[in-house]
């Protein structure tokens, strides 16, 4: 192989993938089309799988040394103050981290991006923006900022939910895009000094207003519902946030503000993971809502299936129509029967406004969590390492 595999998008499954090729001595080139890796507010949540796999990469123990470990998770009830509490140590077995790491999503790919900087066959490129894509018998042309053309016998679409990839191929993103947008705001107020027993992941239901509390390395992060006719300013306006946050706890004075970010929520798979030497991952491939923090570490897993097949095709010269088909039925099967179901269940459920439903879904999280059989087969499922096992099945 002369010309290196290209890599559109250096978000978490993009890095992973240049990451996993680099290593196994693959040229390749990773185009980010931003001037350089963003520090946003976005995923946050690495679960054990990801994790497992993260350390077979070398950078698990730099991202643990820098996150926080949460082996217990809550689903509480604002209004009767019950609380179901779930402990991960019931996977123990499972996994070398019975944990969720909570780090933010640009921790991953900083640490990504400097351990490529020592690989001479692997260059990153910033301010490459995709423009076009030509499909050809034996390789793939690549236009970089309507100009420059690379060539390039696979590229992976790594490059989020409007990938330039996607649209060029003209493959199919179909699902469809919730009416209300999320609310993130981020504080360093000591939530657990105020609430009893507080977890560092909470899910947390009343039918006035659910909201998701989770802490970080560094902050708290609270996520709300919003209504779409109210305007984007006033969601992300200082006393809008001061409101809400008093409403959760109702302390003297104003919360400190750090992050805040209002994005669209989608539920989404493209009609196809693959299409002649191209093939697609991540955001670029399917995208959900965040509740259960499955969104990024399904993109994690697509590269990670991806990169051992591209490693097999290169080094073992195996089928690439083949390994491709593969790919396809395994992942996007999963998007759509696991983590599309999944997430739009959990919104679901958080969401209702009927006591009735919040109080029946209470009692059964809190009969499931005292029970250890149960328990461990809710954690197991929520960590995603059924849907991994369940993907790799495939055949």
């Amino acid at each position: 192989m002369t010309d290196p595999i290209i890599i559109a998008g250096a978000g978490p499954a993009g890095s992973v993938t240049a990451l996993s090729l680099g290593r196994a001595g693959i040229p390749v080139v990773l185009l980010e089309k931003e001037t350089r890796l963003p520090i946003d507010l976005r995923a946050s949540t690495f679960h054990p799988p990801s994790l497992d796999m993260l350390d077979e990469l070398g950078v698990a123990e730099e991202m643990i040394a820098r996150g926080l470990k949460v082996d217990r998770y809550q689903y509480r009830d604002r209004r009767t103050g019950d609380v179901a509490e779930f402990d991960m140590g019931l996977i123990s077995d499972l996994t070398r981290h019975p944990y969720r790491l909570q780090l933010e999503q640009y921790e991953l790919t900083h640490i990504i991006r400097d351990r490529l900087s020592d690989f001479t066959h692997v260059e990153q490129r910033f301010g490459a923006e995709v423009t076009d894509v030509a499909l050809l018998d034996d390789h793939v042309e690549v236009t970089i900022n309507g100009g420059e053309i690379l060539k390039t016998p696979f590229l992976v679409g790594a490059d989020g939910a409007g990938s330039a990839v996607r649209n060029a191929l003209n493959i199919g993103y179909g699902g469809f895009t919730y009416d209300e947008k999320f609310l993130v705001a981020s504080t360093p107020f000591r939530f657990q000094d105020v609430f009893e027993n507080l977890s560092y992941v909470n899910y947390v239901a009343d039918p006035d207003e659910w909201c998701v509390i989770l802490r970080t390395d560094k902050i708290w992060r609270v996520l709300w519902p919003t209504e779409p006719d109210v305007a984007d300013e006033t969601y992300l306006s200082d006393p809008y946030l001061q409101k809400r946050l008093h409403a959760l706890h109702n302390k003297d004075g104003d919360y400190e503000l750090g992050h805040r970010t209002l994005y669209r929520v989608h539920q989404r798979v493209a009609e196809t993971y693959i299409k002649g030497r191209v093939a697609l991952m991540g955001d670029a491939a399917h995208i959900n809502n965040p509740l259960g923090g499955m969104g990024m570490n399904g993109g994690l897993h697509d590269a990670v299936n991806l990169s051992g097949k591209l490693i097999d095709i290169i080094q073992n010269d195996a089928d690439f129509k083949s390994a491709f088909a593969l790919y396809d039925r395994q992942r996007r099967q999963i998007a759509v029967q696991f983590v599309q179901d999944h997430t739009m269940k959990n919104k679901e459920l958080m969401e209702s406004t009927d006591p009735d439903v919040q109080r029946k879904r209470q009692k059964w999280l809190m009969e499931t969590a005292a029970n250890p059989v149960a328990a461990k087969d809710f954690v197991r499922e929520r960590a995603m390492i059924d849907c991994l096992r369940d993907s790799l099945a495939v055949t």
